[in-house]
């Protein structure tokens, strides 16, 4: 009866954590959902999209509902049953912002600093809950700076490798790989799931991202041959091609259909991670052990 009466908590939480969100998505100011310095007197100005009832208040509804509904199946023993409010808490409140992330990035190619630096705190409440309800991931006879150490050291990796990528892509590719938002949202995301974490994060995301490339990279395939039908059954090949350019010039960063955010599938693995925390380190357990990085 118990576990019915959770169940239910979780669902109204969820439904009502993904209506909240969806409202204060609307009365967010637009500067924090535009690139970095534009306003609305630049030429290329777009106005922010927002997130609607539906469909977008309804996914967040329900994606919402189901990492409670999830959290309560993966982790009734270790944060219900031993009761852990912290580490309950920085669910609670992460996932809902973490969804925020989801829809910023896909709707306007943009995580806001301020959803970065709500889930750093969240991070810094994760860091607290370890110290003093204990993590899974050590012992009882672990040092208390070791958890803290754990999750500082995932942070700065995190964060360090997005950071690389994007270094490394702009010297050598003179593009932008990853963005900074994602760098932030990596350092962030960091000190909750630590460094056992972090690598299930990484997994995740880059796993989820790869079902959703795949598709992408087809319609991109069949849209340049299409393009290339097209000017090859014009009558003026060059300024077929040249009206395709302006066209694609005109496109707005944000309406780029070759172009796929991470930082959703980011934000995605991060829930994944915290929701079913304990399962994670029942099957990583051995692993750890055989490589000593058990404390």
């Amino acid at each position: 009866m118990n576990d019915v009466l959770y169940y239910g908590i979780a669902i109204a939480a969820g439904v009502l954590a993904g209506a909240l969100i969806t409202y204060l998505f609307g009365k967010f100011p637009d500067k924090w959902l535009q690139d970095y310095g534009v306003t609305p007197e630049d030429p290329d100005y777009r106005p922010s999209k927002r997130m609607r009832p539906f469909p977008e208040g309804l996914i967040a509804c329900v994606f919402c509902a189901g990492c409670y509904c999830v959290t309560v199946y993966f982790c009734k023993i270790q944060y219900v049953y031993i009761f852990r409010p912290m580490h309950l808490a920085v669910i609670l409140l992460a996932v809902p912002v973490l969804m925020l992330v989801m829809m910023a990035d896909k709707l306007n190619r943009i995580i806001p600093d301020q959803f970065s630096i709500f889930i750093a705190g969240c991070g810094v409440l994760s860091v607290l809950a370890d110290i003093f309800e204990g993590s899974v991931w050590f012992s009882a006879d672990a040092k208390w700076w070791v958890p803290v150490l754990n999750k500082i050291i995932a942070s700065l990796v995190g964060g360090g490798v997005i950071w690389l990528i994007g270094f490394l892509s702009i010297t050598f590719l003179g593009k932008e790989g990853m963005g900074m938002g994602d760098m932030r949202l990596l350092f962030a995301t960091g000190l909750i799931t630590g460094c056992y974490g972090l690598i299930v994060l990484i997994y995740v995301s880059i796993f989820t991202a790869l079902i959703f490339a795949v598709p992408l990279l087809i319609r991109k395939i069949k849209r340049i041959s299409k393009e290339k039908k097209r000017i090859a059954e014009a009558e003026d090949p060059r300024a077929e091609k040249l009206k395709l350019q302006r066209e694609k010039a005109a496109i707005h960063f944000a309406e780029d259909p070759d172009y796929m955010a991470f930082g959703p599938f980011l934000a995605l693995g991060c829930a994944v991670f915290m929701i079913m925390e304990p399962f994670f380190f029942e099957k990583m357990f051995e692993t750890i052990v055989l490589f000593g990085v058990y404390f």
